[in-house]
């Protein structure tokens, strides 16, 4: 492997506000520090779970500054308006010791475009001089990155080592095929909460990126644990990886939507990180219902957790 900054379970962290709505970095340092000491390997900052739209260049820079300061291993995403600004993050986040790169493929403007998205993630790859960086591949981007594209990059960008895999089950399995399977030293990274078994387990990853993990960083880490070791063929871990994945299946699943960071947002204020309260835009909230059935389910989840867990 390349590098093991993307191996291992990571989570995509959230950016807390203050009451006027800015960022909090100090609480957003205090939790990406949390979840180290709990046995996260790194964390990503500014991905989608990051509000990455909602913060200016200049607020997602102090972030990842701040991160890296306090010692914290950071992949920093470079979702941004245009290639100018993605390649700037990038170029940043080498500056400060960031570990790595969460590569974002071109949005808006000529998304659909192969030779676009080449362009695209070529201008990222050489401002990062020379950080390790995996390419983020997502239907909600709009773009697939395929195989073709992928080697390509690698010709002249060696710091490209791995894929995060965003799609589903089939998704994961192209990927594995096609493009990380054909060397030993590209890093598959599942990159959606509800394929970590399959991602582990059928498809050879070595790194999750996790919205529940936030929430929920123990039950998340026993689940990577038991897959790694079912991905071995260990049959006790395997049907262990089966329950424990069923049971965060229906939190697992707000990862695949719209509202993802509201969810998780809210089940981090009931998990006691009081500092999530409030989001950027006054008006972004969960309804009653989601609420309720959010708040439900972590209930549920808890109390299987805390028997099941004991055996």
């Amino acid at each position: 492997m390349a590098s093991n900054v993307f191996a291992g379970t990571i989570p995509a962290l959230m950016t807390p506000c203050k009451a006027d709505r800015t960022p909090d970095f100090d609480a957003l340092v205090a939790k990406g520090k949390e979840l180290i000491a709990a046995g996260m390997s790194a964390v990503v900052y500014c991905g989608s779970m990051g509000d990455w739209p909602l913060l200016t260049d200049e607020q997602r820079m102090e972030g990842t500054a701040r991160l890296t300061k306090a010692g914290i291993p950071v992949i920093v995403g470079t979702g941004a308006q245009n290639t100018q600004r993605a390649a700037a993050l990038a170029a940043h986040a080498s500056e400060v010791g960031a570990k790595g790169l969460m590569v974002i493929p071109r949005v808006l403007s000529r998304g659909p475009s192969a030779s676009a998205q080449a362009a695209h993630f070529g201008a990222i790859l050489q401002a990062a001089n020379g950080l390790p960086a995996v390419i983020y591949n997502s239907p909600y981007y709009g773009f697939e990155t395929r195989a073709e594209l992928f080697f390509k990059l690698r010709e002249s960008y060696p710091n490209l080592i791995g894929f995060k895999e965003f799609g589903g089950a089939k998704s994961l399995t192209y990927a594995a095929e096609n493009i990380t399977g054909q060397s030993d030293d590209i890093t598959l990274m599942v990159g959606v909460d509800t394929q970590v078994f399959h991602g582990f387990v059928n498809c050879g990853a070595s790194g999750a990126i996790t919205g529940i993990g936030n929430v929920l960083p123990k039950p998340v880490l026993h689940l990577v644990a038991l897959c790694e070791q079912a991905a071995t063929g260990d049959v006790a871990a395997r049907a262990k990886a089966l329950e424990l994945d069923s049971a965060l299946a229906v939190l697992s699943s707000f990862d695949e939507g719209p509202d993802l960071v509201l969810f998780y947002k809210y089940l981090m204020v009931l998990e006691g990180s009081a500092e999530y309260e409030l989001h950027f835009n006054a008006s972004d909230s969960l309804s009653t219902g989601q609420k309720h059935f959010a708040r439900t389910q972590l209930a549920l989840f808890n109390r299987w957790y805390a028997d099941w867990a004991k055996g």
